[in-house]
Order: structure tokens, then sequence, then C-alpha cells
């Protein structure tokens, strides 16, 4: 019989959905639009983001996970229904197993609530593994090795650093400042430092566009359009890359806080084994510039950003699919 199988980096800005064989096929925000009288779903993904800041009042656009875990899970089934039916079209006839990432720290409730979700959006089975082993995997390190090696996976919710050897997590923290947060703190400093009021849309493409670890020499500009918090009408302003390194700077130190503290619960031998290697850095929040110096400086440790870090969960993902037999047995539980 044959039986599709489906790979899902839920993430909280971004899903990645992985079909092996035809690569990355789906890569849409986590948002869901609706319509408010009747809650019927108007649009997901990268329609439902068009909508955020610019709705009526009977439209809502909602992010349906929070820090990584389903915060309303009508909404997260719903979304998970229409990635599942995009990915193996409406008319197949065999339910897809779906291999799906969850945080490093989810609990048995939030948990049994994504498999739930999974299964009633149409999957035959559900496994769950953790976000860093299925990083790891797409970063290219061998997490069977009984060597030690470091992962800081930066997401849109969550920022995960975990201690992977011998095929499991020997020590890891989850902390909740992520790009989520990045974009917040760049909202705050425009509003702060040029009383302006802009939009979470405008603070994520500033991010991408010039968006830094840290300050330089050469100094990346970007022009933004927002309101002006004192006359009250449309305002042009020019910031630079400098402006957001400081303002991104205390999120940065806090996720460096959390790596200290693994390596504080680390065993001596891995901790040699990461100095050896340096620390691989994976997500979307890898991507700014100069994060695996700013890492490199404060921690003391090499650091690497891997190959395409947005995608490494959903690679790994991939990878668990072509050896699912093999991981079933290890990395997953299955309920």
């Amino acid at each position: 019989m044959f039986t599709r199988k489906i790979g899902i980096d839920l993430g909280t800005a971004n899903t990645i959905v992985y079909v092996p064989g035809s690569d990355f096929v789906i890569n849409e925000p986590t948002i869901v639009a609706l319509s408010r009288p009747d809650n019927t779903v108007l649009a997901v993904g990268r329609e439902a983001k068009e909508m955020v800041g610019r709705t009526p009042d009977d439209i809502v656009a909602y992010r349906p996970l929070k820090d990584g875990v389903i915060a309303d899970y009508y909404i997260t089934r719903a979304m998970l229904t229409y990635f599942i039916t995009k990915a193996v079209g409406p008319f197949n006839i065999f339910k897809p197993e779906v291999v799906i990432s969850v945080p490093a720290g989810i609990t048995p409730t939030e948990r049994r609530a994504v498999m739930n979700a999974v299964r009633e959006a149409g999957a035959k089975e559900a496994y769950i593994v953790k976000e860093p082993l299925l990083a790891a995997l797409g970063a290219g390190i061998p997490i069977n090795s009984h060597s030690g090696n470091m992962i800081i996976n930066i997401g849109g919710g969550t920022s995960e650093v975990a201690v992977v050897s011998l095929g499991g997590i020997v020590s890891w923290a989850s902390l909740r400042v992520a790009g989520n947060r990045f974009d917040q703190a760049i909202i705050d400093l425009i509003r702060k430092k040029y009383a302006l009021s802009i939009g979470e849309q405008t603070a994520e493409q500033a991010k991408i566009e010039i968006g830094a670890a840290l300050p330089s020499k050469e100094k990346l500009e970007f022009q933004l359009r927002g309101r002006d918090l004192i006359s009250g009408l449309p305002k042009d302003i020019v910031i630079n890359s400098n402006e957001i390194a400081e303002a991104l700077n205390p999120h940065l130190m806090d996720i460096v806080a959390s790596v200290q503290g693994v390596f504080n619960t680390t065993p001596p031998e891995l901790v040699a084994d990461i100095m050896d290697k340096g620390v691989i850095l994976s997500g979307g929040g890898a991507q700014l510039r100069h994060i695996d110096e700013f890492f490199k400086r404060t921690l003391g440790v090499s650091s690497f950003v891997a190959d395409e870090p947005l995608f490494c969960v959903a690679k790994g993902t991939g990878l668990i699919l072509s050896h699912l037999d093999v991981y079933k047995r290890t990395l997953m539980s299955k309920r």
C-alpha cells in the first residue's frame, strides 16, 4: 500500500512542509485569517500574513502558535489541514505519515495537543521529534556519534540550545526569546528614538534587510515608513544596521546566558568536544549578519552558521522520513 510521508517544521513564525523527493513544497508564515462572526477560515499562510495590520473589524489575523507551542487548537488544526492537503493534494486516497517538530521544553499536555491536531488534520500517524535534534540532523551533525555537538536553534518564538550525543539530547535550554522578540525590539527602538509607530511587518523587513548582531563600520541603511506619534501623520525615516544591533543586543545576551547555563550542566568531556568543533547556529535568527562572530566573542568558542539555517529543522524531518523505521525506535515516541 502506498502511503505518503510528510515532514513539518511547525514554527511560531513560519511553517515549512517537506515531502521526500520534492524538497520544500511549502514555506509559509504560521498565520491564519478568520472571519469574526462565524469563525470561518478566510486565508492561511502568505495570504493571511498580507492581511496583518490591514484588516477590518470583522477579520482577525491570528498566530495560532505562541513561543513554539499551540496557543489556539482549533486554528492550528485548520492550518495543518490546509498545509497537509496542499502537500499531498485534495484527492490523495492514503493518509500520510507525518514527522513534526516540537520545542525541547514541550509539556506532555502540549505534546498531546500537537499529536491530536496533526491526526485530526488528516495524518495517518504523527511522530513528534524535538527541534534541536532535527536542527542538528539538518545541519549535518552526526547525532549518533559518541562525540558531543552543540546546536543553537533561533526560531521565531523560541531559541533552543542543546548538546547532542549518541542520538539524544544530553543537556538543553529553551528560551522564549527569538525572532518575534527581535521584531518587537525594533518597534520599541523606533518608537522611543524617533517617536514613530511602525507595524510588525515593517520591523521584520528591516531586520531581514539590515539586521545585525554586531555594529560595524560599514553601516547598512533602510528607509522606514510609519505614523508620527506627535503629529499623527505619515512619516519616513532612515535607520542603520548599528541601531538595530544595539536594539537586539539585550535579547542576544539572554541567549548567551542560556548557552552558558547549558555548558554548566554538560559533562566536561562533551564540553571539550564542543571547544574543538565549535557551536552550530540554525533557524531563521541565525541569518542575522555577524551572529557567528557575536557568539564567538561572547562565548569564546568558534561558531558557525549552518547551510540554509532556516531549513535545518525541515531537512532533519526529511532525513528521518528517509529512514523512518530506524528512527521510530530511537528518536520518536508514537502514541
